[in-house]
């Protein structure tokens, strides 16, 4: 076990934790996220909260146990594109302050997606938990 190991290991830890602490929230404040997600015009808000809820856990569970990486990627892409374009689409908003909080959720949504696929140029992830 190496020192970048570990640090890599620690990482995906609390990348993993953190999609997963998000899909949890989407299944227990289901109804506050689908009354948000309606606010945003998305149809059939309940079954877009749902759905997003289960890719977040999906992609989370992946990296946190470092098993079917590419495909976990995969779920939290998709859920990261759809969702930052749509939901934090920030030049559609007037209000000052709430066009800030849309552009730093857009912003690190985009952090995000840029370093989950940076984690796809890691061949062999070390200590798989599965």
């Amino acid at each position: 076990m190496n020192y970048f190991d570990i640090l890599f290991f620690i990482g995906r830890l609390l990348l993993g934790g953190y999609f997963i602490i998000s899909g949890i929230n989407h299944f227990t404040k289901l109804g506050m996220l689908e009354g948000y997600t309606q606010s945003k015009g998305v149809p059939m808000p309940k079954a877009a909260v749902i759905i997003t809820g289960i890719l977040l856990l999906l992609g989370g569970l992946g990296i946190l146990l470092g098993v079917y990486v590419e495909w976990a990627i995969l779920a939290l892409v998709i859920f990261l594109v759809s969702v930052t374009f749509i939901m934090h689409a920030f030049w559609k908003v007037q209000e000052p302050n709430m066009r800030m909080s849309e552009m730093v959720h857009f912003m690190k949504n985009l952090a995000l997606l840029g370093a989950l696929l940076m984690l796809l140029s890691i061949p062999m992830w070390p200590y798989p938990l599965f």
